[in-house]
Parts: structure tokens; C-alpha cells; sequence
């Protein structure tokens, strides 16, 4: 979920690999990097010394990803997509979709995957996670689809060799209730499914100021992600992090409805980006949506030192701090389990 000077929302759902050692980091040139309040909010220059994400790849289930765009062309493994498709992926996961023409909304997906895993490349922004991989999965089309698609685009992450799914959407408030009851498992069984396989499932909580994590994310297996403004106060927008399981963090995800440069800044389709924010290739987005990818990186930089899929969730939650207080492993309705630490997470015992 996003909010692009409007909230670029959660995108709504309607009815809805081996690892090498971690090679040297380079000091950041990206030209963006002094904007992105984000990365040094959660830490993540103090944690590439001692992992990048290397060979680690990571799915961004979403509206496609501008498969040329200069910073995410070098970085990104095949795709799929499932739109309008069934079962069976008919495209690369590419934002255009299937009739070759963009759609509103469509640009989110490659912000998300600016987010988690832009490279340092001294072009536009850094990612969390610069040397993971991105696997562009195309289930969203002009912001919206179905629980079907979704299912099988993680179904398609977990078994094409994706370690971490970033699922940066979400169904309508008090949809929660039809998985629950089972009437709409769909979803629900695939998130089981990539656990199944250790692979890590990281969703944003949705938008609508709702005291509950919004599905998927509220599903059993998926850690909720809520979003912080810059001064690292719940943004107003923001879901709380509350589910059955408690298995839920906070991330940046940006203001809303104030200025550019406190929203987030990553990347866009190239030539889509507003007039509002000056940047053609780039633009700044807040959101839950925008929180779940950071969250996502760290997750990288974790699976890139060999750790376990449950290693890599309970890290993420007992190395978060809570704002102003800055203890760890403690659990607050507004930030879950705190605000994620890619430093704090990468030191922590592989245990």
C-alpha cells in the first residue's frame, strides 16, 4: 500500500539459492541517497559491512516491475505474471502487463523493489539490500486484483528460488473474516506453502488506520509491517501492527499528504515519475507498501548469511526497538515489535 502525495495505497486486492560470502561494499553514490531518511531510520549503511543481500533474491509480488530501468535492469532474476492469465503465468512480470500498455497505479512495483534492492550504482537510489536479487511477479493490474493471482504468484516466487516474498497489498478492511471462515483459503494456503519451502513472506498492514493487520498479512506465516514517518511516529495512515500470532514490525513508510522529501523516495517506471517531485526515473511514495520492502531487505541481508527461515523472523522481531524508548523485544499495538534494525538484525546471533 502506497500514498504518492495521495496515499498510493497498499495496492488493493479485491475478491482481491546458494549463498556466497558478501562482496565489499562500495560508499554510497547514488545521488538520491541524501533523501532517503528511510535507510539510515532503520540502519542499513551500518549493516552492508557485513552483508549486501548477496545471492539472495527476493519477489515482489505486485503490479510488475520496469524490467529496464536503470537501477533494477542488472539486478532482476525471470519473472512471471498472472494477470488475467489463470493459473499459468503469461508474461516476465513486466509493469505493462500482458496488453503492453500501462495502467494507473502500475508504477508501484518498481518502487517497491527500488526500496528493498536498488543498486549501488551511483545512479538514482540504494536498496536495503543492493546486491540481492529482484523476481518481478505481475499479480496487480491498475491496482487491484484477486486472491487467485496472488496465491499464484507465491506459489511461483517460492518454487523459482525467491528466499523472500514482499506482498506490498492488501484486501479491504474486515476481509479478514473470509479466511478465517474458509471461504477464501486461497491466499492463506500459499503463504503456507513458501513457509513450507523457508521462504520468508513480509506484507504490508494496509492503510485504513484499521486496528488490525489487513490480509494477507494478517494470515498465519506472514509478518505484518507497519509504517513510521521520519520522526518515527506511527504515520496516521498506517494499520496497526496487531494479528493473532503478534508477528508483526514497523518500517518507513512516509508521511503522506506533506512534502517529497518526507515521503519515500525509490524508483518509478522511467519517465513516470510527478511533476510534483522533479525526478523523471524516480518519485516519492508513502504508504504501508512502502514500510514492507524495507522490512524485506533486511530480511535478504539476514538469508545472505545462511541463516534459517525461523532464525531470520524471530531476528527481525527481537532486534527491532521501540521509538523514543528504544527497547527491544517488546511488543507495542502501533509498532509491533519496533522499528527494524538491519545492523542490530545482521549482528545477531545465527542461532
Amino acid at each position: 500500500m502506497s500514498i504518492a502525495r495521495k496515499l498510493a495505497g497498499t495496492a488493493l486486492a479485491t475478491a482481491l539459492v546458494v549463498v556466497a560470502a558478501t562482496p565489499a561494499q562500495a560508499a554510497v553514490t547514488d545521488p538520491l541517497y541524501g533523501k532517503q531518511w528511510g535507510l539510515r531510520q532503520i540502519h542499513a549503511e551500518q549493516a552492508w559491512a557485513t552483508s549486501t543481500g548477496f545471492g539472495v533474491v527476493i519477489a515482489v509480488v505486485d503490479t510488475g516491475v520496469d524490467l529496464n530501468h536503470p537501477d533494477l535492469a542488472s539486478k532482476l532474476v525471470p519473472g512471471a505474471t498472472f494477470v488475467d492469465c489463470g493459473p499459468t503465468s503469461c508474461g516476465n512480470g513486466d509493469w505493462r502487463g500482458p496488453n503492453g500498455k500501462p495502467d494507473a497505479s502500475d508504477e508501484h512495483g518498481t518502487h517497491v523493489a527500488g526500496i528493498a534492492a536498488a543498486a549501488n550504482n551511483g545512479v538514482g537510489v540504494a536498496g536495503v539490500a543492493p546486491a540481492a536479487k529482484i523476481m518481478p511477479i505481475k499479480v496487480l493490474e491498475a491496482g487491484s486484483g484477486s486472491f487467485a493471482d496472488i496465491a499464484a504468484g507465491i506459489r511461483y516466487a517460492a518454487d523459482h528460488g525467491a528466499k523472500v516474498i514482499n506482498l506490498s497489498l492488501g484486501a479491504l478492511p474486515g476481509s479478514q473474516a473470509l479466511t478465517l471462515t474458509g471461504l477464501e483459503s486461497a491466499a492463506t494456503e500459499a503463504i503456507a506453502y513458501a513457509q513450507a519451502k523457508d521462504v520468508a513472506v513480509i506484507a504490508a498492514a494496509g492503510n485504513e488506520t484499521a486496528p488490525l493487520c489487513g490480509t494477507p498479512a494478517w494470515e498465519p506465516g506472514a509478518l505484518c509491517v507497519a509504517a513510521t514517518d521520519r520522526n518515527e511516529a506511527k504515520a496516521w495512515y498506517s494499520n496497526l501492527g496487531v494479528k493473532a500470532d503478534l508477528r508483526a514490525v514497523a518500517a518507513p513508510g512516509g508521511a503522506g499528504l506533506v512534502t517529497c522529501d518526507d515521503d519515500v523516495w525509490s524508483s518509478v517506471p522511467v519517465g513516470t515519475g510527478s511533476a510534483t517531485c522533479g525526478q523523471g526515473d524516480y518519485d516519492a511514495y508513502a504508504g504501508t507498501s512502502m514500510a514492507t520492502p524495507y522490512v524485506s531487505g533486511v530480511a535478504a541481508l539476514l538469508f545472505a548469511q545462511q541463516r534459517s527461515l525461523d532464525n531470520v523472523y524471530s531476528v527481525l522481531m527481537s532486534t527491532s526497538r521501540t521509538p523514543v524508548v528504544g527497547l527491544r523485544g517488546v511488543y507495542t499495538p502501533a509498532y509491533g515489535w519496533g522499528i527494524v534494525d538491519a545492523q542490530a538484525a545482521v549482528a545477531a546471533p545465527r542461532t
